[in-house]
């Protein structure tokens, strides 16, 4: 695979991948147009298979390779991934703090942020793009680890990670778009509000591989700040909105087989 795709560009390579992420983003987006509620314990199951992807890459995936490209570099090998871990937790938790928007989840009402008069529907929209945002970049630094040749990082580890990416994008289509209907919006600009949230990710994808291609000692880092922020994600958002209801066991199912199914394809095709 790395082969055939040596002649494409990194940057159009990023696009490539976080452009399918965008797409399964705008799949789970059209479930508005059959569904104007979804099962809670069918979102609850979706929301923990998508926890359990995102916590499987941030290991296989970004910190791993960090490690790796640590000691490749003359690092000592703790110090990159801890640097850039807790460097994107923060970016995260600045964000989050700073930025207006209200969390996913059918019953949740309580917004985040400084004060505004913003409606519920940029809102909700507000906080999937935010989150969107350490997907792109990750996948995005794994292409440019990739062209580098660092460590055991390749085109196929960096494809499988949009995968995952993609596959945990589908509830957080629907988190977007399914609420907005029932907030009055049609079917139509309800899918469409849906699978604008995931354009950022394309974006922070292009950002990432140009900047590690440009400055190749942040590598490590850049993997691992993208692994911090996706763990924030998770704890902060995912597993606690999973878990909200007597549904405990259906999320805590699908965390599992999300990571197994995650950690599964990056260690036989990546």
């Amino acid at each position: 695979m790395d082969a055939l795709l040596s002649d494409i560009s990194p940057v159009f390579q990023a696009l490539i991948a976080t452009g399918f992420s965008w797409f399964m983003t705008a799949v789970g987006s059209a479930f508005v147009f059959f569904f104007k509620a979804i099962n809670k314990r069918v979102f609850d199951t979706m929301l923990g298979f998508a926890a359990g992807v995102m916590l499987a890459a941030s290991f296989w995936s970004l910190l791993a390779p960090s490690i790796e490209m640590s000691g490749e570099l003359g690092l000592p090998i703790w110090m990159p991934p801890l640097i850039g871990f807790l460097a994107g937790g923060l970016f995260l938790k600045l964000a989050d703090s700073f930025l207006p928007h209200l969390h996913i989840g059918p019953q949740c009402d309580q917004v985040e942020g400084l004060r505004c008069g913003w409606k519920r529907t940029v809102l909700l929209i507000t906080a999937i793009t935010l989150h969107n945002i350490p997907e792109g970049l990750a996948v995005g630094v794994a292409i440019g680890a990739a062209t580098n040749n660092l460590g055991s990082a390749t085109i196929a580890s960096a494809l499988i990670l949009a995968l995952g990416m993609g596959l945990q994008n589908l509830p957080e289509g629907a988190a977007v778009s399914i609420p907005l209907r029932r907030e009055g919006l049609s079917r139509l600009k309800s899918f469409w509000y849906g699978q604008l949230s995931g354009l950022v990710e394309p974006v922070a994808g292009v950002l990432g591989v140009v900047a590690v291609m440009a400055i190749k000692p942040v590598l490590p880092y850049a993997l691992s700040f993208a692994a911090g922020a996706m763990i924030y994600v998770v704890v902060e958002e995912l597993l606690p909105e999973a878990q909200s209801s007597s549904n405990s066991d259906y999320s805590t199912i699908g965390c599992i087989l999300g990571f197994a199914l995650m950690m599964v394809l990056d260690i036989t095709l990546g």
